[in-house]
């Protein structure tokens, strides 16, 4: 099979996607895993490196754009429940998942702690997508989600970190780099957009793809992975974006219509059937862990905190998808786990993705949700082309 002909399926799939998405009313995130399942099971589509990079920057991105949503303010006013939502959403999955391997499937001590990593996480792509896509990201809910998505994601990096990464002289030149981009770009960003913003040739958008590069770089050769600073990141640049709010609208363009599908679809094309099928009850019954102990530690924090919302809190919470598959395959890779123990894991993380996003949204969806920013109808404002 050509790229050519390999970009030429997955494209169709992508606008498949689409429309399937607008046809049902789910997330386009949900439709293109599903997709990617078909693609890599029925169509016989394997990947390629081209793909993987580009589902892997994907990422990156889109974990960029949810810390740039996040209001430092409403962060600051709601840093404790942020902190015991995530911390708890991260926790309860961890511990569980990680007893019922070890205890129960019987299941070595270091595999069970990486069953017990890869089950913990909340997806912050798949969180952010649905968000953008209800137009929630600009409510009081959807700020507090991603908040607490992100101390889950915290806590999941830390732990994978703490647990199997031998620190080497390349993790601190990553943090050290980390450190210095988050410092560094806020503080230049104004200067750069008078210089060169409103232009057709975008410099704003290739300034911060150049950033998550040298991330993404850096946390390679540390053998960790640029996720949790790209959210920083964000978080630092979220006043920038505030204020040019068609900047943001741009970069959302670029990452949803090219981008992130490559994403999503790579994430369902990990999920083998014949593999799930030879391990049913074992997907069936990890699937049934993370979801129970994200209920018993989300919900009646959400009750308290978001009553009107909880269920809807308590079931985005419960995705996953990035870090999961990076813990599963660190797991592989480091012979921690087997392909069996992987293929299963990879699985439960990928059904996780859609089982509690599709509930939510077809159930639980907040009432008021925030309209979506109305197509502008008077003349735009004059772009320069060149400097």
């Amino acid at each position: 099979m050509s790229d050519l002909y390999f970009a030429m399926v997955l494209a169709i799939l992508i606008l498949l996607s689409s429309m399937l998405s607008v046809e049902l009313g789910l997330s386009v995130a949900i439709v293109e895993i599903v997709l990617g399942v078909f693609a890599g099971n029925v169509l016989g589509v394997q990947s390629r490196p081209w793909l993987d990079f580009l589902a892997g920057f994907a990422s990156i991105v889109l974990t960029f754009l949810a810390g740039a949503e996040v209001d430092p303010a409403l962060l600051k006013a709601r840093l404790k429940e942020s902190l015991l939502l995530g911390g708890v959403s991260f926790l309860a999955p961890f511990a569980l998942a990680w007893a019922f391997t070890q205890l129960v499937l019987g299941w070595d001590l270091r595999a069970a702690q990486l069953a017990g990593v890869a089950l913990s996480t909340t997806s912050l792509a798949v969180v952010y997508a649905v968000l953008v896509e209800t137009g929630l990201t600009n409510t009081e809910i959807g700020k507090l989600i991603m908040a607490a998505t992100f101390v889950t994601d915290f806590g999941t990096a830390a732990a994978l970190s703490l647990l199997f990464v031998q620190p080497t002289p390349w993790l601190v030149a990553f943090i050290a780099v980390s450190l210095a981009a988050i410092w560094t770009m806020p503080r230049l960003q104004p200067w750069f957009f008078r210089r060169y913003g409103n232009r057709v040739i975008e410099p704003e958008i290739k300034g911060a793809f150049a950033v998550l590069f040298v991330l993404m770089y850096f946390g390679a050769l540390a053998e960790s992975h640029a996720v949790l600073p790209a959210f920083l990141l964000g978080l630092a640049v979220a006043r920038v974006f505030r204020v040019h709010r068609l900047e943001q609208q741009r970069f959302r363009v670029v990452a949803f219509s090219f981008l992130t599908p490559f994403f999503f679809l790579k994430g369902g094309m990990n999920i083998s059937v014949p593999a799930v099928l030879a391990n049913l009850g074992l997907v069936a019954s990890l699937l049934g862990a993370k979801l129970l102990a994200k209920f018993i530690g989300v919900y009646p924090l959400a009750r308290r905190y978001v009553p009107r919302d909880a269920w809807y809190t308590t079931l985005l919470m419960s995705t996953g998808l990035t870090f999961g598959t990076i813990s599963s395959l660190y797991g592989l890779n480091a012979g921690i786990i087997d392909q069996a123990q992987f293929s299963v894991l990879v699985t439960v993380v990928v059904l996780t993705a859609i089982v509690p996003t599709a509930i939510a949204q077809r159930w639980f969806t907040p009432r008021e949700v925030a309209a979506p920013a109305p197509t502008p109808t008077s003349a735009p404002e004059p772009v320069e082309v060149s400097s």
